[in-house]
């Protein structure tokens, strides 16, 4: 490393987010970020480990001491190539990714000051594009076709790859806008929608093609292609089927977020289909990112009080004995959502919806105690009957994603991301298209 003994000397300093006063006011993205000089004091602050566990963490391999140590160095372009050896799209995991690599950082373990590897990652890839170190290039064609089903991060992973082989790739999208997930599953406050259509203008220039509004029927994939990619994701939500779920105002998390992204973009909807926390007293049961999530959207739209639930117990702050390095560590999180204000509550469990005029207007919860299971597996939930009703006019459901079902299918067809694993990261989800993509190749060489 340029400076090995700079861990030494210089704190971690992170970007931090904009005043709040400011942020919940629109939509822009609420990460700042840190001038050239101080990211490349962060970046120094890696020890260039014998062993990386960051390289070890990361499921796309990145490698963190060899593109940091160039970033360093003022070596910008040599980053790039670096990170983009591995992945393929670090304006997306360097904005919204929860940093596996950060987690298993020596310095992480030692003194609870990780390298700032998401953030020098994202600083990188901004370089890259403000430079004009990212040219669209032609690949030589092997005259094979190649479909990917499905536009979200693994879809865009696995079109990339397979089309740097010389595939001609059929990117098929059902919904209006490319980008699955990342465009109608994170808000704008956490990723700007410009940063998908900047890539995607590189894809299309290196001969990708897109279809949107195109619904494929998965027992009868579109003919004339020799593989094809399944990445359609884990469109079903986790329901809530208790006593008064048909009343109104109770919607699944991403109801609420596809459709404020599609308002962002400009489109509209009458009074009838819009769902706005404006003025209301809003629920959100699920405490997740997604959960998160819901929680700025509904401050930004002028809610008069959110409140946050979850079923499990309260997780510890900094550290949890209970779950050591090298698992992910359990521990109380607080988003820049959490922050800009919200009322969090664990251990409670949902028992009825209460309604007035057919609309939803409070939810009976339950405090919950987990007790040890004898049998030493899953904690067992005992409800302790202490019951309240909390005041709700807005409901949002964000308790995760069912796992996919898919049909029998052929041995061309390959499956990828969050379709083939159930709901995941997006970090997972870009290598496992990455690895889709490979052995669709390996596949189709071999034939």
């Amino acid at each position: 490393m340029g400076n090995p003994k700079a861990f030494l000397t210089v704190p971690r300093q992170e970007a931090g987010y904009r005043p709040i006063h400011d942020r919940i006011l629109d939509f822009g993205e609420v990460e700042q970020t840190l001038n050239t000089s101080d990211r490349k004091l962060q970046a120094s602050r890696c020890m260039d480990c014998g062993v990386p566990f960051c390289h070890w963490a990361c499921p796309l391999g990145n490698r963190p001491p060899e593109f940091q140590d160039a970033m360093y160095k003022g070596k910008w372009e040599e980053a790039y190539t670096i990170l983009t050896h591995t992945n393929d799209f670090p304006e997306f995991t360097g904005r919204i990714c929860p940093a596996l690599c950060e987690k298993s950082c020596v310095l992480k373990l030692s003194i609870d000051a990780p390298v700032t590897i998401r953030e020098d990652e994202a600083a990188i890839i901004e370089a890259a594009f403000r430079e004009g170190y990212i040219k669209p290039r032609q690949y030589a064609r092997n005259g094979k076709k190649v479909a990917v089903i499905g536009s979200g991060p693994a879809g865009l992973a696995a079109a990339n790859q397979l089309n740097r082989r010389g595939y001609e790739v059929t990117v098929f999208e059902k919904l209006e806008y490319v980008g699955g997930l990342l465009r109608f599953g994170i808000p704008n406050f956490k990723l700007n929608k410009a940063i998908i259509d900047r890539r995607i203008r590189v894809m299309e220039a290196e001969g990708i093609v897109f279809r949107t509004q195109a619904e494929i029927d998965m027992n009868k994939l579109p003919e004339g292609f020799d593989a094809y990619c399944v990445c359609t994701g884990t469109p079903q939500a986790r329901d809530l089927n208790i006593p008064g779920r048909d009343l109104k105002g109770i919607h699944f998390a991403l109801e609420l977020l596809s459709q404020q992204n599609r308002v962002l973009a400009g489109q509209q909807f009458s009074k009838e289909e819009r769902i706005t926390a404006k003025g209301k007293h809003v629920l959100v049961i699920g405490g997740g990112d997604t959960g998160s999530d819901c929680i700025g959207t509904s401050n930004r739209q002028e809610a008069a009080s959110v409140t946050q639930i979850e079923i499990m117990p309260k997780p510890p702050v900094g550290y949890n004995p209970a779950t050591p390095w090298p698992q992910w560590p359990q521990v109380l999180k607080t988003s820049s959502s959490h922050e800009e204000g919200c009322t969090r509550r664990w251990c409670l469990t949902s028992n009825k919806f209460i309604g007035k005029n057919g609309h939803v207007c409070g939810v009976e919860v339950e405090e919950v105690e987990w007790l040890p299971n004898p049998d030493g597996g899953r904690p067992i939930l005992h409800p302790t009957g202490k019951k309240e009703t909390l005041k709700a006019d807005l409901v949002l459901l964000a308790m995760g994603f069912l796992r996919p079902e898919h049909p029998q299918y052929a041995e061309n067809v390959f499956l990828a991301g969050d379709a083939a694993t159930g709901a995941s990261l997006v970090v997972r989800c870009i290598a496992g298209g990455r690895k889709a993509a490979a052995d669709i190749d390996a596949y189709l060489q071999q034939k």
